[in-house]
C-alpha cells in the first residue's frame, strides 16, 4: 500500500511557499551534516538559493496583499 496521503485525508494542502520552505529546511539540514561532497554541496547550495528567492517572493506577495487589505479596511472608516 502507498505511503502517500489519500485525497480524503484531513491534512490541509500545502502552499507553494510552505512546500519550498520545507524543502529549503531539509536542504540546509543536509548541508549542515558536513558529509556532502564538494560538487554536491555546490549543487545543493544553488538549489537552496533558488528556494530562498522563491520563499522571499512569496513573503513579499503576502505582505503586499495584507497591506492592501489593511488599506481597504482603513478607507471604510
Amino acid at each position: 500500500m502507498s505511503a502517500e496521503k489519500k485525497s480524503g485525508d484531513k491534512e490541509p494542502k500545502r502552499s507553494g511557499f510552505e512546500a519550498d520552505l520545507e524543502r529549503l529546511e531539509k536542504l540546509v539540514d543536509s548541508l549542515e551534516g558536513g558529509e556532502v561532497p564538494l560538487d554536491e554541496l555546490v549543487t545543493r547550495y544553488e538549489q537552496g538559493m533558488r528556494l530562498l528567492r522563491s520563499c522571499q517572493d512569496g513573503l513579499k506577495a503576502a505582505e503586499l496583499r495584507i497591506s492592501e487589505l489593511a488599506r481597504r479596511e482603513e478607507s471604510k472608516d
